[in-house]
C-alpha cells in the first residue's frame, strides 16, 4: 500500500495548495482580529443621557516625527513595494490575496515598515485601487489588475 513516486509527489502538490490556502485564511482573520481589536479600542464611549452635552476640546496637533530617513525614501520604498506587487499579479495572472502578494514580494527582499506587513500592503493596495489605475478591489483583501478574474 505505497505511493508511487509521482503519486506521492501529486499528494505532496496538493498538500502544499492546502497550506498556501490555510495560510491565507489564516493571515486574513489574524487581519479582522487585528482590526477588530483596533476599532474597540478606539471606539468612543457613548455620550451620557445626563445634563446638556458640551463639544470635546480638539487635540492638539501631534510633534513632529523623529528624524528619521528622508520622506522621499520612504516613498520610494514604497512605490518599489507597489510596482513588485504588480509584477507579482501580472506574472500571476489571476486575482490575488495580499497574503499571496505580500509572500511573493517579501521573497524579492522588500520590507514594509510595521508589525504587519500583509495588512500595510493591503491598506497601500487598497489606496491605489481607488486611485484609477489599472489595479482593482475584488474583495476583502484580493486585487486583480485590469483584465484578470
Amino acid at each position: 500500500m505505497f505511493l508511487s513516486e509521482a503519486e506521492a509527489e501529486a499528494r505532496l502538490e496538493e498538500l502544499r495548495r492546502q497550506r498556501a490556502a490555510l495560510d491565507r485564511a489564516i493571515a486574513e482573520h489574524e487581519l479582522y482580529l487585528e482590526l477588530g481589536r483596533r476599532l474597540t479600542a478606539a471606539a468612543p464611549a457613548p455620550p451620557s443621557p445626563v445634563g446638556p452635552t458640551q463639544p470635546e476640546p480638539r487635540p492638539q496637533a501631534e510633534p513632529p516625527a523623529p528624524a528619521g530617513p528622508a520622506p522621499a525614501d520612504g516613498r520610494s520604498a514604497g512605490r518599489r513595494v507597489i510596482e513588485a506587487a504588480f509584477e507579482v499579479m501580472a506574472a500571476a495572472g489571476r486575482p490575488m490575496h495580499a497574503a499571496e502578494i505580500w509572500e511573493a514580494v517579501a521573497a524579492r527582499g522588500l520590507t514594509l515598515p510595521g508589525h504587519d506587513p500583509v495588512a500595510a500592503l493591503n491598506t497601500r493596495l487598497w489606496k491605489r485601487a481607488q486611485g484609477g489605475t489599472a489595479l482593482r478591489r475584488l474583495g476583502d483583501a484580493v486585487y486583480a489588475l485590469d483584465g484578470e478574474g
